[in-house]
């Protein structure tokens, strides 16, 4: 009798199932993801029958499917551990269909990587669940169906290379609603005031106007705000209201992805993307020395702020341990999920409580760490006591006017002992005082303030508006958020997420012609259904009916306003063209808007947009050098091409720092358009670095170049060998 075959998605989890089954006669494999997917050079989807997909192998997947196949014909059993999600339950369903040809395949499900639970899954394994498999199914049908029926009339109206998509669309649209809604705001002056009062006897505390005549204060000039000043000092006060009471703090939940990846983002600045990989890491496993591979958190593919009980005692009888029995909650926290949550599920939390951030830290890289730590923190101080404060509320009325004053102190720490979350002390006390009690006025203060424009998002704060808009899910909110990053519709500066011209562009043509797809609502009502045909309340077929019916017409719609819209994308400009006399209007290409001949395809005269001239001649004609991109990002070329091909990097006036090199540093895209500085004697030198270095020599260690960096506050420079920070003049 053959071995039983264990299949899973990575390589780097199959090296840590290895460790704990061995010697239990298990051949585990890796399926390296997907095996087979829709085709990318079709739509694949026959919609005239029934919306049949047409799946086909994954190109370089051939010959691992050959190897499953024959392990799996050699196998006494077959269990498929896949990861728990839709996608996972895809995985499972597509490798049983391809490998599986004489005995049905088990299902099992690993929460986390640890010897007893994948132990106690292989125990009690289950089978494919099909209603998973139906929608994740639905879902790749639907956003097949938008990307490859919208994706084209991009390309017909703006340029190649665009996309659109279901949910992708949706988050585009939401951060250039905030942009308009920044460029639109109109600042509005309002202003506060602020009294000392003072009990008999001693005791002066600070207080602040908050009631006219029960009603909120509204002071717009300072004029208003002298003329009440006026009025405040002639009235005599009294105390109306003092309590003194002891109030609690709960500690927030454990994470799930949407908080793990908004509270990365905050914290250390990580992409979505950028934390989705490292949780991957962690939960797949890390080699801790003569442990071996061990995987250091739960599923991070969550929205359940569940937590197995196991975990729970675990974590009480640590916290007992460090912090003592007071810091034990009275009963055992529970923490209400989303409606429509991954009930299997828990929230993302390590999978030993007593595995501190610092015992295992010498085995993780920086980043590693600083993840995990905060998933370990902030699962510990979730199942602790709660913080206590005192409380303090005093109002004083005199005539119409009422003042407040608020304090509080800690009286117990509580979980903020772990989360350092203690709020920094009152500079005052609030005395004790009685109803009824006068008070004299001492001094008034008044203030002037402007309303603030609403913040651009950051990655971390546009996962948390998808979440409550209910928006995508777990798995889709960082492809999304790099989506649209990728295809040049947002770019990021300093954390914050900007809309570019083209993304404007393509989400006007979007929202004219698809709102109805590209609407909040519908979003949040197709993933409810998706959630539905998963519960199987609701079956496949009804939710792509009902939605391909409207779409169709849409499609037909704009399928009749192709020349129009492409009309409206271009912008007149009073410039003659040179070779015709007709007038230049501004398209959009594949690097970005260019200026082209009105009379295309009979003249082709194009010239490139708001060209950026630099220093010096071209070497070959004497011209005038300009800054172009193209293909591999920017570079300098003589103003006169095609008709003179000069061309050279765009440098930044930094010499190589390496030592005996005579390049400088240049300017370089990664394949995926992302720009690094490296050297121009590249490959003989490999020296790169990802800021743009300037010429600029430390004033701390004399390092020759300073890098710009950017933060909330602005750009500074930044020395990459003594790690000094420069704040730039604006």
């Amino acid at each position: 009798m053959g071995k039983k075959l264990l299949i899973i998605e990575s390589p780097t989890k199959a090296r840590t199932l290895e460790r704990y089954l061995k010697g239990k006669g298990y051949t585990i494999l890796s399926s390296n993801g997907h095996i087979i997917d829709l085709p990318k050079n079709k739509l694949s989807v026959d919609v005239e029958n029934n919306f049949k997909p047409t799946y086909a192998i994954i190109k370089g997947k051939t010959k691992l499917i050959k190897q499953l196949r024959k392990a799996a014909k050699d196998a006494s059993s077959i269990f498929l551990a896949t990861d728990p999600d839709r996608e996972g339950e895809a995985i499972a369903h597509h490798l049983a269909q391809e490998i599986a040809e004489k005995i049905v395949p088990f299902r099992v499900l690993f929460y986390e990587i640890t010897q007893e639970s994948i132990e106690k899954a292989l125990e009690e394994p289950g089978y494919i669940n099909l209603n998973l498999v139906k929608s994740q199914q639905a879902r790749r049908i639907l956003d097949r169906l938008v990307g490859y029926k919208v994706s084209p009339y991009l390309w017909k109206t703006v340029r190649r290379g665009l996309s659109a998509g279901r949910v992708q669309t949706v988050a585009l649209r939401l951060v250039v609603e905030r942009e308009e809604a920044i460029e639109c705001f109109e600042k509005e002056e309002y202003w506060t005031i602020e009294a000392l009062f003072k009990k008999e006897g001693n005791g002066e505390f600070r207080s602040s106007l908050a009631k006219i005549s029960e009603k909120k204060p509204s002071i717009t000039s300072e004029k208003d705000a002298e003329k009440l000043l006026a009025n405040i000092k002639k009235a005599a006060y009294k105390v109306s209201k003092y309590e003194k009471k002891n109030v609690s703090k709960s500690p927030p939940p454990p994470f799930i992805t949407s908080g793990i990846q908004q509270d990365a983002s905050v914290r250390f600045n990580f992409s979505a993307k950028q934390t989705m990989v490292l949780a991957q890491q962690l939960y797949e496993g890390i080699e801790l020395g003569k442990e071996g591979p061990v995987g250091l958190i739960t599923y991070m593919r969550t929205d359940s702020f569940r937590i197995a009980e196991k975990a729970q005692n675990e974590a009480l009888s640590y916290i007992k341990d460090e912090f003592g029995e007071t810091y034990i909650p009275t009963k055992k926290r529970i923490f209400k999920s989303r409606k429509g949550a991954q009930g299997a599920h828990e929230a993302i939390r390590p999978t030993a409580a007593r595995r501190t951030p610092e015992s295992v830290k010498p085995y993780l890289n920086p980043n590693q760490f600083k993840l995990y730590s905060i998933i370990w923190t902030r699962f510990i101080a979730s199942q602790m006591a709660d913080a206590i404060y005192e409380s303090v509320t005093a109002e004083m009325e005199g005539s119409v006017f009422l003042f407040r004053s608020n304090s509080r102190k800690v009286i117990f720490k509580g979980f903020t002992t772990l989360l350092k979350q203690e709020e920094k002390p009152d500079t005052f006390v609030i005395p004790p005082l009685v109803s009824g009690e006068k008070v004299d006025l001492l001094s008034l203060a008044k203030s002037q303030h402007f309303t603030e424009p609403p913040k651009r998002y950051t990655e971390g704060s546009l996962v948390k508006q998808l979440e409550t808009k209910g928006i995508g899910r777990p798995s889709t909110y960082a492809p999304v958020i790099s989506t649209i990053q990728e295809r040049g519709y947002v770019t990021k500066q300093a954390r914050a997420l900007i809309p570019t011209k083209l993304g404007r562009v393509v989400l006007k043509i979007l929202i004219d012609y698809f709102e109805e797809i590209f609407n909040y609502d519908f979003t949040k009502e197709m993933e409810e259904e998706l959630d539905e045909i998963e519960e199987g309340t609701k079956e496949l077929l009804t939710v792509l009916n009902d939605f391909y019916k409207p779409f169709s017409n849409m499609l037909n719609k704009v399928d009749k306003a192709v020349t129009k819209i492409k009309k409206q994308v271009e912008e007149k400009t009073d410039e003659i063209c040179k070779l015709c006399g007709k007038a230049m209007v501004i398209k959009w290409g594949k690097y970005g808007r260019f200026l082209a001949c009105s009379g295309y395809p009979d003249c082709k005269n194009t010239k490139h947009l708001d060209a950026q001239k630099v220093d010096g001649k071209c070497p070959e004609c004497d011209s005038a050098l300009i800054i172009r991109r193209g293909k591999f990002g920017r570079f300098i070329s003589c103003e006169k091409y095609p008709q003179c091909d000069y061309s050279t990097a765009v440098t930044t006036g930094v010499p190589c720092p390496k030592e005996g090199c005579t390049g400088e540093l240049v300017e370089k895209v990664t394949k995926k358009m992302k720009v690094f500085y490296g050297c121009s004697k590249y490959p003989d030198c490999t020296f790169a670095v990802w800021h743009k270095p300037v010429p600029k020599e430390c004033p701390h260690c004399k390092n020759p170049f300073m890098v710009e960096k950017f933060a909330r506050a602005g750009v500074y420079l930044f020395c990459p060998q003594c790690k000094a920070k420069i704040k730039t003049k604006e």
